[in-house]
């Protein structure tokens, strides 16, 4: 068998993959304590919220969208969540009701999202940059200083375990039973049919642009969850929390194997995407890297699997 006929048959997350054991190896060759159980919590808790993150962007990258709001949304989510448990209370009742208001700020964000560029037709990268700022300015108008501290009982649930398990870990579990349940649904496929030929889908009589305009709901939701998760590790408010992360989800996706052009890429991947990124960071880090240079090898380093992620997932589509 030659080698492209066994690229073909590939996964489309298996570059990623391959990529991400060897990071694990190479931070397990710099750091051994870097693959004890206590590190690798830390790691799934800490990047969380990307994994949650890419997995929306990817949602809307699969039709040749793109959303570079989803940052400001999980911001604008964590200052709401945090603002509206301090209104409510700290209690069961107050805080699951918080986390429904959040999740249907996370939705409504998507939808203005999906109305601006499905509907009224502007370019999807300047309508959703317009929006982040809009949000951004939405958080800090909620909270315009960070470090309002989230109740105790939110992030002791999100830090703390269950039955000896950290709770971290069941999050993640419900994302990937969340990833398999929508691959097995008409959504993803529809997506996908969309981003590979748009004129094509309007032919066999799939609703286009319904789809694309619930594809930015979805990742105003996958925004608002990961806004929860950033708000249990960090147990505060911030505006300004979403920061880099939105050019973060982008980059696990397409690690993922997800193409900007559309039609190609799995959810699965933009997760193990996300954990590379991770890794990386935490490379630079145990390899001693001066903190003035550490952006910049980083970045470096996404950049170099990227390459590697892209060239294998080309030559696997070939």
């Amino acid at each position: 068998m030659t080698l492209p006929s066994l690229l073909r048959k590939m996964p489309p997350f298996m570059p990623v993959l391959i990529i991400l054991i060897c990071m694990f190896a190479l931070n397990g060759l710099a750091e051994p304590n870097s693959l004890s159980p206590y590190a690798l919590k830390g790691l799934i808790s800490t990047y969380l919220a990307l994994m949650f993150l890419s997995v929306g962007q990817t949602i809307v990258i699969f039709a040749a969208d793109i959303d570079l709001s989803v940052g400001a949304i999980l911001g604008l989510v964590n200052v709401t969540l945090v603002s509206m448990m301090q209104v409510l209370g700290g209690e069961p009742a107050g805080i699951f009701a918080a986390m429904a208001i959040a999740l249907a700020v996370g939705a409504g964000c998507g939808l203005l999202n999906g109305i601006l560029v499905v509907v009224l037709r502007l370019q999807a990268i300047v309508a959703t940059f317009g929006t982040s700022v809009l949000f951004l300015g939405l958080a800090l108008w909620i909270m315009p200083v960070a470090g309002t501290p989230a109740p105790r009982l939110f992030w002791r649930t999100f830090g703390g375990r269950i039955a000896g398990i950290p709770f971290a870990y069941f999050v993640l579990a419900g994302l990937l039973v969340l990833i398999v349940l929508l691959s097995r649904s008409r959504f993803v496929p529809r997506l996908l049919t969309v981003g590979d030929d748009q004129l094509a889908a309007y032919q066999t009589g799939l609703p286009v642009q319904s789809i694309r305009v619930r594809g930015y709901v979805a990742c105003g939701i996958f925004a608002a969850l990961a806004g929860f998760c950033i708000t249990g590790d960090t147990a505060s408010g911030d505006p300004n929390v979403g920061g880099l992360i939105t050019l973060n989800s982008v980059a696990a996706a397409v690690l993922g194997g997800a193409a900007l052009s559309g039609g190609v890429g799995t959810l699965f991947g933009s997760v193990l995407g996300s954990l590379v990124i991770g890794l990386v960071g935490s490379l630079v880090f145990f390899l001693g890297t001066p903190s003035e240079w550490q952006n910049l090898v980083q970045g470096l380093t996404v950049l170099a699997a990227l390459m590697v992620g892209i060239l294998f997932g080309g030559k696997a589509r070939a």
